[in-house]
């Protein structure tokens, strides 16, 4: 099925090639974020994909209260506009209140619905309303059909800059499986369909008063759900995730990067000529 391009800088979703959004879970310092966005873009632009850098200012959902959470909105945007300015990439960052909305519209060329609040329908109206591309993650409780009525809640404010992502499902405790039918089903809805590959390999609250994870899952669900003929891959990225602030147990490391981009560009230009007969 052909679906609705979505231009993000010189990113287009939809298109031909297949889109990497990638980065640090949370901001952990601007040198930190200037740093890894810098070598994920040299890594992107020699593997052959147009880039995204994504990463958060503030992680809310956190499990423990005691977690980092990041330099919060007016600190967090600063970098993310120097990231912009200085690396030549659109940015990605999520929001988790209706009043962060528009401030980060300012600076960042998508904004991200969080899973967990992908229902909360003032969210995605205050979103979608910005000039901003919007990503609305599937929540982990909700089945791929379900999130058609999120995409509803984004055109009805005015948005048709949407992209969907799924980030696996819930499977009893502590754990999340991917249902490769999701992305094919969330497809449908006519807007780009992107896989996040290390959310899904995340284990939530698996560590007690933090989240666990299996990131050596991680290269091969991204190769099953670039196969399906997706349009982008979410990947948390890190130069050391054994030390990373926040989702190290489920972040790629960098080093790993370049090996799997080639994999999967490989995996994508098949898949892409199956589905466009």
């Amino acid at each position: 099925m052909k679906v609705r391009e979505v231009k993000v800088g010189d990113a287009i979703f939809g298109g031909p090639k297949l889109v990497l959004i990638a980065g640090p879970c949370v901001i952990e310092s601007e040198d930190s974020a200037l740093r890894h966005a810098t070598r994920i873009a040299e890594i992107a632009c020699k593997a052959g994909f147009p880039y995204v850098f994504k990463s958060s200012f503030d992680k809310a959902n956190r499990t423990s209260h005691a977690s980092f959470r990041g330099p919060g909105l007016e600190a967090g945007l600063k970098t993310l506009a120097r990231v912009k300015r200085e690396v030549g990439v659109p940015v990605l960052t999520d929001i988790h209140e209706v009043a962060q909305a528009h401030p980060a519209a300012e600076v960042v060329d998508v904004i991200q619905i969080p899973a967990f609040l992908v229902r909360q329908t003032d969210l995605v109206h205050e979103a979608a309303r910005t000039k901003a591309a919007i990503n609305l993650k599937k929540g982990q409780f909700l089945a791929p059909a379900d999130m058609k009525s999120a995409v509803a809640k984004a055109e009805e404010a005015g948005s048709r800059r949407i992209l969907v992502t799924e980030r696996g499902a819930s499977f009893g405790y502590n754990n999340l499986v991917s249902d490769m039918r999701s992305l094919v089903i969330m497809r449908g809805f006519g807007y780009p369909v992107i896989f996040d590959a290390t959310h899904s390999a995340q284990l939530p609250g698996g560590a007690g008063d933090r989240s666990a994870g299996q990131r050596e899952f991680i290269p091969p669900l991204a190769r099953a759900a670039v196969a399906t003929g997706i349009d982008g891959i979410f990947m948390e990225v890190h130069e050391d995730p054994d030390r990373a602030l926040s989702d190290g147990p489920n972040s790629l490391p960098l080093a790993e990067l370049a090996s799997l981009l080639d994999d999967l560009k490989r995996l994508h230009e098949v898949a892409h000529e199956i589905i466009s007969r």
